[in-house]
């Protein structure tokens, strides 16, 4: 649940950056190669969030280190 939550933020995110992406375009044309650059950028590290997310629940699903506290594996 928790996961889903981390990628709904994302996804929002990346909504936002390329609403304001196509904005400052559209309002400064000759800028779109550097505005493209830095998107790509904020882009990777908004990707991050969920990749993340996913290695923590693999992790959990394979790996689960409470499950010795709790005297099972």
């Amino acid at each position: 649940m928790l996961i889903g939550l981390g990628a709904l933020g994302t996804a929002i995110g990346f909504a936002l950056l390329g609403g304001k992406f196509l904005e400052g375009a559209a309002r400064q044309p000759e800028l779109t190669n550097m505005l493209q650059t830095k998107m790509f950028i904020v882009a990777g590290l908004l990707d991050a969030v969920p990749i993340i997310g996913v290695a923590i629940a693999l992790l959990l699903i394979f790996a689960n280190p409470f499950l010795s506290a709790l005297g099972v594996g």
